[in-house]
């Protein structure tokens, strides 16, 4: 499936802005990610395993919350993350 991947995380995918994932669940897809670019997991999940505030996931356009959230070999995945700064 296709991920679409935001500026601040492009350092990890060697600019790449939309890379190939796999995986049945929003976890499965982060875990393969980490595993093509590693680090990237963490700058998205916390230590509790949750995902992190400033960060949020879009399936096929519609905003999911959980990392049990499932994905389908065909879904698109969007992740956009907020800036912040004053």
């Amino acid at each position: 499936m296709k991920v679409w991947i935001p500026q601040p995380l492009l350092s990890y995918t060697g600019r790449q802005t939309e890379v190939e994932a796999q995986g049945a669940s929003l976890d499965e897809v982060l875990r393969d990610l980490d595993r093509q670019f590693p680090g990237i997991r963490f700058r998205i999940v916390n230590e509790q395993d949750q995902l992190r505030r400033h960060v949020k996931f879009f399936v096929n356009r519609e905003q999911v919350r959980s990392l049990e959230a499932p994905i389908g070999a065909g879904d698109e995945i969007h992740i956009f993350q907020s800036l912040s700064g004053g």
